[in-house]
């Protein structure tokens, strides 16, 4: 394996290509990395002695042709040569040390993807890692992405959402662990020896997450028989208008993360905490966002109302019917919308049909923002456990807990000798079980949204309901 770099470098090149996915090395490099995968342990290494293993040899044979696949495809990407570079090195150290649990330290601190944004700028990306909502595993993944980054979201991030570190993205072409429900490429599931000081990029695939919503909710509203307004109709029937709806929110809402009054932020400080402080802090998240998409089209944005409506689509349609329900904060989330909506009048279910008052919809969803952020400005004065049980008390002021709940009983139910993080244990997988509403919509939506697995801008749109 010494002279893998070396062999590499002296392959034949292949006819130029514009498009990565165009270049005949781009299905090389999947083929190499799909052979790789299926011999991965958990942990990403390579156990020799289990059944069905390769030799050593053919390993090595398969990171070889990975290799010698990215150095290829590599002069079409001048701005990702030294990532590609290290890259390489990495792949040639973790076949030279018996493929042991692999790091990818070096080449993950020279990848910078955040500090380029310019629009539609390709990037290749070979890594070993897990991809957040769709495998657990740290499994060789290849992906080939470009940045999403028009000219008015650059100047909306420049004067008024700085969010140095976020990517908007959309996928090009990716091995199997992304053909998922993943829809992030987060620096932190990929495999290293120890983790940097701090990150500089998080990417968001924002062209799944409008074909997502986009099949989802032209379901939901053929279901519901939910009448849109013109605007919105047309809408959810263009990728691109969603496309651009969807990176402005999630820009917003990345930023929100440490914007605030932030008694706590648990994503950030990774402390356990029961998860409907997870639930409450990802709904604030994405209601800070509508909020400011709110004032941006009162200021003439034309995306802004996008944003609105896909904020409440995709959190009372796709967020509590998607996943299981085992401490599943963000359908927990959509469920807390949707009844804050409804307890307001805003939404009715009546003859099994859904009605929508569009007038107030912006000031009561505002308004469940602001609820939200007088907890947490009020949390800063509280102790940690009565936080939890403030947080708690809001959730259950609109959902139901289930009735074999401790801590719908309260703190007389719980050992408060002990620490708080032990408390969790007393948390129920499904605290707040689904609604009447939500358990009949998650029987006709769950073909929908099982289909939107791996799903891109050129998936088929139309799947029978």
């Amino acid at each position: 394996m010494t002279e893998i770099l070396a062999q590499a470098a002296t392959e034949g090149k292949n006819p130029p290509a514009s498009r990565v996915v165009e270049h005949p090395a781009w299905p090389r490099l999947k083929d190499a990395v799909e052979q790789i995968r299926p011999w991965q342990s958990k942990d990403g290494s390579i156990d020799f002695e289990a059944e069905g293993a390769p030799s050593r040899a053919d390993a090595e044979a398969a990171v070889r042709r990975v290799i010698e696949a990215v150095r290829e495809l590599s002069p079409l990407l001048p701005h990702d040569a030294a990532y590609h570079e290290a890259v390489a090195k990495d792949l040639q150290r973790w076949a030279e040390g018996g493929f042991a649990v692999p790091d990818f330290l070096d080449s993950l601190m020279v990848f910078h993807p955040a500090q380029d944004r310019r629009d539609g700028l390709q990037h290749l990306v070979v890594f070993p890692m897990y991809t957040q909502n769709g495998n657990p595993n740290r499994n060789l993944e290849a992906v080939v992405l470009r940045m999403v980054w028009p000219d008015w979201l650059a100047e909306l991030e420049r004067t008024r959402y700085d969010n140095p570190l976020f990517c908007g993205i959309t996928f090009e072409d990716f091995t199997s662990g992304y053909d998922t429900n993943s829809a992030v490429l987060f620096p932190e599931t990929i495999a290293v020896r120890e983790a940097p000081e701090r990150f500089t990029w998080g990417g968001i695939f924002c062209d799944r997450e409008a074909a997502r919503f986009r099949r989802v909710t032209s379901a939901a509203v053929g279901i519901l028989g939910l009448e849109l307004p013109e605007d919105i109709a047309a809408m959810t029937h263009d990728q691109k208008r969603c496309e651009e709806a969807f990176v402005l929110w999630d820009m917003i809402h990345d930023r929100a993360h440490s914007h605030g009054d932030l008694p706590f932020d648990p994503f950030m400080i990774k402390q356990r905490q029961p998860f409907w402080m997870y639930g409450l802090e990802e709904l604030r998240c994405d209601l800070t966002a509508f909020k400011e998409a709110v004032k941006l089209e009162a200021d003439g944005v034309p995306q802004a109302r996008d944003v609105q409506y896909a904020v409440l689509f995709d959190r009372m349609f796709r967020f509590p019917v998607t996943g299981d329900r085992n401490r599943n904060y963000d359908g927990l989330g959509g469920q807390l919308l949707f009844a804050y909506l409804h307890k307001h009048d805003v939404v009715r279910w009546t003859d099994n049909k859904l009605f929508i008052d569009w007038q107030r919809a912006p000031q009561v969803t505002n308004q469940l923002c602001a609820e939200i952020e007088k907890l947490y400005r009020d949390g800063i004065d509280r102790p940690k456990l009565v936080h939890w049980f403030a947080g708690y008390e809001l959730v259950s002021t609109y959902l139901a807990p289930h009735p074999g709940s401790k801590w719908a009983k309260g703190p007389d139910a719980l050992d408060l000798t002990q620490p708080p993080r032990k408390l969790v244990d007393d948390v129920l997988p499904d605290e707040f079980p689904l609604s009447m509403f939500y358990e009949a919509l998650s029987k006709k939506l769950k073909n929908v949204i099982a289909s939107t697995r791996g799903i891109t801008a050129d998936s088929p749109e139309q799947v029978a309901a």
